[in-house]
């Protein structure tokens, strides 16, 4: 389970939260997600983020801002969190992070995402990307990310190559830790 809570907060105006569950049956991995608080009506792109070498991830505090612009980043949340590993998108186990699908937000500013993950495929497409290593929910950080296209960034703001930073902007985040029932 992951509870997620608000970032860059002085951008949305809004206070993204969100629950993510992780229920591993079989071999299928379920994902839930429920979100509230988004801007409305636009895609959000939401993963988990870790790091390669499976030290635990953590969600940026505002120290991470390096460059104090007042926001925190996609780039700067590395420090932290690690790098973006596996997408929360129509397809998970493919990992096209930048290509997939994911949930728009509603005009209330929610959504709800669902998925059923083939673990075996998720296992051999991280390993791949990894260097052998397992996707270990519980040392990584959910994120959801995105804002208006007329957001007011900075040009200090960065994102990943030509990916604008309007859809990379992190709003919500949260860590992933084991439960038992």
């Amino acid at each position: 389970m992951a509870t997620l809570h608000p970032m860059n907060r002085n951008v949305t105006g809004r206070d993204a939260t969100a629950t993510a569950a992780f229920v591993v049956d079989g071999d299928d991995l379920l994902v839930r997600i429920d979100a509230k608080g988004l801007p409305p009506g636009i895609e959000h792109w939401q993963h988990f983020h870790g790091f390669a070498d499976d030290r635990a991830a953590a969600c940026p505090t505002a120290r991470a801002d390096v460059n104090s612009d007042g926001i925190i980043d996609l780039i700067e949340t590395e420090a932290a969190a690690g790098t973006t590993m596996v997408p929360f998108d129509t397809d998970p186990a493919a990992m096209d992070i930048a290509h997939g699908q994911y949930p728009h937000a509603r005009p209330d500013g929610t959504f709800s995402y669902e998925q059923t993950v083939s673990m075996p495929a998720l296992n051999a497409a991280f390993a791949k990307a990894f260097a052998g290593q397992t996707p270990d929910l519980d040392r990584r950080v959910v994120f959801i990310h995105g804002v208006v296209t007329d957001a007011k960034l900075p040009t200090t703001v960065a994102s990943l190559g030509p990916i604008p930073a309007h859809v990379t902007l992190p709003i919500a985040c949260g860590v992933i830790e084991r439960v038992r029932e």
